[in-house]
Parts: C-alpha cells; structure tokens; sequence
C-alpha cells in the first residue's frame, strides 16, 4: 500500500451474474488530492463507488488510513469516515434544509431517550447546539439562508447539489467519493462547485469525483482515471489524459 493513500482499492471487482462489471480495478487517493474517474455510460464507474463503499459485492481489498476495511458494512465505514454522494440527490422529504443539515450532524451529539425525559432543558441545549452547527455548515457552503425552511426539493437545482455535498462533508471524512456533482448544473453553479472541491482538498480531505463534465475534471483533478468497459484504460495528470491515444479514441474523441 502506498504510506501516502487516505483511500486504497486493490483488484476491485464486481459480478453481476454472468456479466463482469468491473475488473482488476486499482488505485489510490491521498489525504488533500483529488482523484477523477472518468469514462462512457456503462464504463463501470459508478460500479467501483458502490463496490468502495461495500454496497455491493465484489472482490478484491478495500483500505481506508491504512487499514483493511474489506468487511465492514456500508453504514460503519461512513461513521469511519468513507462518504459519498450520489447521482440523485438524497434528503428527507419532508424536513427543512437546515433539518436535513442537523440530521446529519447528529451522530456523537445526541443525548439519548432517558436524558430527553429527565434533563429536557440539556436537550434543549444540545438541539440548539446542532441546530446552530447545520446553519454554519449551509453558510460554509453558501447556500442562502432564505432556503433554509424549504424543503430540498423546492430550492434550485444547483443548490440541491452543493446541499448535497454539504451532508456529506458534514461528518467530517477521510475520503469523500462524490459522483457527478456537476450534473444538471452550469455557469456560476459550475464555479462555485470548483471552489468547493479545492476546499476541500485544502482541508486535507481525499476526494475521488465521477464527473461528465470534462472541464470541470480537467480544472481540479491532481490525476484521473479512465474507466472503459469495467476496466482501467489510462491513469495519469489531466494533461497526460488530455494527450493519451488511448483515450482520445474510445472516450474524448479526436476533437477534445
């Protein structure tokens, strides 16, 4: 394993039955990088994000800081620090924005059944606390506070997916996998998206981001990897990708 990669996958694999989605995928993410994943519809790309988060089953070995996380369900490597988004924006229907923020800065802050019923006024505090929290993660990544008691799905597009991204960073992870978060969206959105991965990656996070949107992978990838058919067809720079033969013909075509 590489001393440096926050995130390790090693001869990924994953079989639906008789087709072979995904295979002898390998690579590595360090602490303040960000890694791209790109390649066509059905390249397998969102195959290894569900197969590095152990959401489906698959072979080969999974290694978050070091250690091997093969085995550990979904749900715990989240709580370790492996989070992800998806390409459908996720939230609870029914709560606010900012109740969708609190809700996702719960874990380690709540007080529990009985200290609800008998100290009412400490859970009052702490809900207050959390509740004071998710405005200063919305804030951080500068969505309007006049969204804040609407419901996800009445906000615009481009703010449902930097919202998105925020309940993700929430819990603050070790690597965050984030797939297509530029989709749907453009112009200052498009930038303000940009921004927002290079914080991140400032902040020492290991990012690895599925993306369509070639100028955007192009602008704040440190390296990117070409999927095609379930396999790797090239790693390198955005350079070295701009210029690989390889790639050029089965995925950017000629013009690129």
């Amino acid at each position: 394993m590489s001393e440096a990669a926050a995130l390790q996958v090693d001869d990924l694999g994953v079989r639906y039955g008789g087709f072979q989605a995904l295979e002898g995928m390998s690579w590595s993410v360090a602490a303040g990088e960000i890694l791209g994943v790109i390649g066509p519809n059905g390249a397998g790309k969102s195959t290894c994000m569900a197969a590095t988060t152990n959401s489906v089953k698959h072979a080969g070995t999974i290694r978050l800081l070091g250690d091997d996380v093969t085995k550990v369900p979904t749900a715990e490597l989240s709580r370790r620090g492996l989070r992800r988004t998806f390409q459908q924006n996720a939230f609870y229907g029914e709560l606010s924005v900012l109740e969708n923020a609190s809700s996702s800065l719960i874990w380690g802050d709540g007080t529990g059944l009985a200290a609800a019923t008998f100290m009412p006024l400490r859970e009052r505090r702490s809900t207050a606390r959390r509740i004071s929290a998710a405005g200063e993660l919305l804030d951080r990544f500068a969505i309007p506070r006049m969204y804040f008691d609407e419901k996800p799905s009445d906000i615009p597009y481009g703010t449902q997916r930097m919202l998105a991204l925020a309940l993700a960073y929430a819990s603050a992870p070790v690597a965050l996998l984030i797939d297509e978060p530029a989709a749907g969206v453009g112009g200052t959105d498009m930038k303000a998206l940009a921004d927002k991965l290079k914080m991140l990656k400032a902040e020492g996070i290991a990012l690895v981001v599925i993306e369509h949107h070639m100028d955007l992978i192009m602008t704040v990838a440190d390296r990117i990897v070409v999927l095609d058919r379930g396999r790797m067809l090239a790693t390198g720079t955005p350079q070295e990708i701009r210029t690989n033969e390889k790639v050029l013909e089965a995925y950017l075509g000629r013009a690129a």
